[in-house]
């Protein structure tokens, strides 16, 4: 098969120098055994442009989209997401400890202030969490801490709450949550806070979901039809024949995935970085498992429960039989 991403990327090295470099290096040849059959294929894919690059993993998807590097990516991305002109202020440090210190299957985030002081949380996650609409309020909510904590310190005595401004949480799923496979004709889904009576405030917290899932099943029937649809197939499509047709109508992400390229010619680099994601994915799995088994278990102890409180009440009546018919003989001997 004709490698298609070469015409567009001349830099993409053949499979034979790829494995070359690897088999040279002892630390090298050591990570590639590690890995199975399948990730080893997979890999020498991405790097070779048998298959595209997933812009998902983490360090693709810093590089490309580091706010403190290239602003403007980030700041239009998020300006289609938001649905409003974004400029970016400074990043913001995501290193404190997150509340109950949940940070597994969060592959991802980056932290910014915008011009306007609010902040946004951008994430991305690999597996869908359960229960996600709690845990996103908790992160929310920390993130709203945060900030609180910081404007305070820097005001003082002159601090008031209308210091404090929007915060958005914003999370790209790349496999959908459960609650989201029921719109399978809606890829975005945005949440903020109303009154059931038409009053306004100013209430700080907002959400936005996009689950990669079903936006690529919406994308196979209809094709790309904006620049929010476009940024969104960059970061979930890894075909050749999409990210070629994506560069044609866009060409500025073309740059985007020379840089990405660029990045493969640093096979040591790649492979740690491939290891890492390789990792990390295992973790995710086995955190999502036992958080399914816990659902699962929830459901049982609820059904004993259940069964419980029954037995219970058949306990009860028989004992109020029981005392009837005890009432009854005292009854019948007088």
């Amino acid at each position: 098969m004709a490698n298609i991403l070469q015409k567009y990327f001349p830099m993409i090295r053949t499979r034979e120098e790829v494995w070359q470099e690897i088999s040279e290096k002892e630390k090298l040849l050591e990570i590639y055994r590690q890995w199975n059959r399948e990730q080893q294929e997979e890999f020498l894919d991405f790097c070779t442009g048998n298959k595209g690059i997933k812009i998902l993993y983490d360090a693709f998807f810093k590089e490309i989209l580091n706010p403190e590097s290239a602003p403007e990516r980030l700041e239009e991305f998020l300006s289609l997401i938001l649905e409003q002109k974004v400029k970016i202020l400074k990043v913001l440090p995501n290193d404190t400890v997150r509340i109950a210190d949940e940070s597994y299957l969060v592959i991802m985030d980056i932290v910014i202030e915008m011009e306007d002081h609010s902040i946004a949380n951008v994430e991305v996650q690999k597996i869908g969490y359960l229960f996600a609409g709690q845990r996103s309020a908790c992160y929310s909510a920390d993130l709203l801490l945060r900030q609180y904590k910081r404007v305070k310190g820097e005001k003082g005595k002159t601090f008031s709450y209308r210091d404090i401004k929007k915060v958005y949480t914003i999370v790209l799923y790349e496999k959908s949550p459960r609650e989201f496979k029921d719109f399978s004709k809606n890829y975005i889904h945005r949440f903020s806070q109303k009154s059931d009576t038409g009053v306004e405030m100013e209430l700080l917290q907002e959400y936005v979901y996009i689950p990669l899932a079903v936006f690529r099943d919406l994308v196979h029937n209809k094709g790309i039809r904006n620049k929010l649809e476009a940024w969104l197939e960059f970061l979930s499509t890894d075909s050749p024949e999409e990210i070629a047709e994506l560069v044609e109508a866009y060409p500025e992400f073309r740059k985007l995935y020379a840089e990405v390229y660029g990045l493969c010619l640093n096979v040591e680099r790649v492979m740690e970085m491939f290891s890492k994601e390789l990792q990390e994915l295992d973790r995710n799995t086995v955190q999502y498992m036992i958080d399914e088994m816990q659902e699962e278990i929830d459901g049982k102890q609820e059904e004993i429960n259940e069964q419980r409180r029954k037995l219970d009440e058949k306990e009860a009546l028989i004992l109020s039989l029981q005392e009837e018919i005890k009432q009854l003989k005292q009854e019948h001997e007088k």
